[in-house]
């Protein structure tokens, strides 16, 4: 069996620096809060969520996935090794882009996501920046996902070195021409398309869920071009969260259960807010 460990770490570490060096070189836009400060809380809350996973879940998906060789669709039909790996990852890509969609519907779950959205800027650390407990149930569905369609190995460590390094991808401030971001955008989640699912207006907010391939935004109506106040102009994070002093590492772990979780869960009246509640701090 392939190294899970190691190809996930190669690949983590790789497309990391490599992320963090383009943002240094050509930055999208300039920062509002300070780096060193996000860096830390980010890395930290990343760190701490691997390891609750390492500790809770013995077994990961693509471990699990070789257990389980007999179980699943995909282990019940005949079809090219290619083609099963193809349907897996494209099954989990949608399967991941649901439960995004699940965790800004439901208010429960809306209060572990909002912490990755309490970011005040948004960059490569960002893309690591979740709550453990999210980062469990995450973990939960991949394996119930393994369960059901029984993919091969290959396809679980492919999709999970591919979610890893679009996230950071994604989330990158990084500068692209406009012609290149338009045709990136028909394979994959840019950078621009997902800035705008950290805008702090709802319904930017409540769109742009993809974080592999960009087809299911467009597939089911949450795709969006572009933030009303253009990348440069608009206002990353969540209104009732701009307190950057409070946005610390302990904050972030109490944020689901202190935090207000505003107007955002999409089946709440999903208004604007108003003035005041722009203004309130955690």
């Amino acid at each position: 069996m392939i190294n899970e460990v190691s190809v996930r770490l190669t690949a983590f570490f790789g497309i990391f620096v490599a992320v963090a060096i383009w943002e240094f070189l050509s930055p999208r836009r300039q920062f509002t809060t300070s780096k060193t400060v996000r860096w830390f809380s980010n890395i930290s809350i990343t760190v701490l969520g691997t390891a609750v996973v390492r500790g809770i879940f013995p077994v990961l998906a693509a471990s699990f996935a070789a257990s389980q060789a007999s179980v699943g669709i995909l282990n019940q039909i005949s079809l090219p090794y290619p083609i099963k790996i193809l349907i897996a990852v494209l099954t989990f890509d949608l399967i991941i882009y649901f439960q995004h969609v699940m965790f800004h519907a439901v208010p429960v779950f809306w209060r572990l996501h909002m912490m990755h959205h309490a970011d005040l800027d948004v960059d490569v650390t960002t893309g690591l920046r979740f709550h453990p407990i999210e980062v469990m149930l995450s973990m939960g569905i991949k394996i119930a996902t393994v369960v059901i369609i029984g993919p091969p190995v290959l396809a679980v460590i492919l999709f999970e070195v591919l979610l890893n390094g679009t996230s950071m991808f994604n989330h990158g401030n990084i500068h692209m021409p406009s012609g290149v971001d338009r045709l990136l955008r028909l394979i994959v989640v840019t950078p621009d398309m997902h800035r705008v699912h950290h805008s702090v207006v709802i319904r930017e907010t409540n769109s742009n869920f993809g974080f592999n391939f960009p087809w299911w935004d467009r597939l089911f109506g949450t795709y969006r071009a572009q933030p009303a106040a253009g990348h440069e102009e608009m206002t990353i994070g969540l209104s009732q969260f701009r307190d950057q002093k409070r946005l610390t590492l302990p904050w972030l772990l109490a944020l689901p259960f202190v935090g207000d979780p505003g107007a955002y869960p999409i089946n709440r009246s999903g208004r604007e807010p108003s003035g005041k509640e722009k203004n309130k701090n955690i």
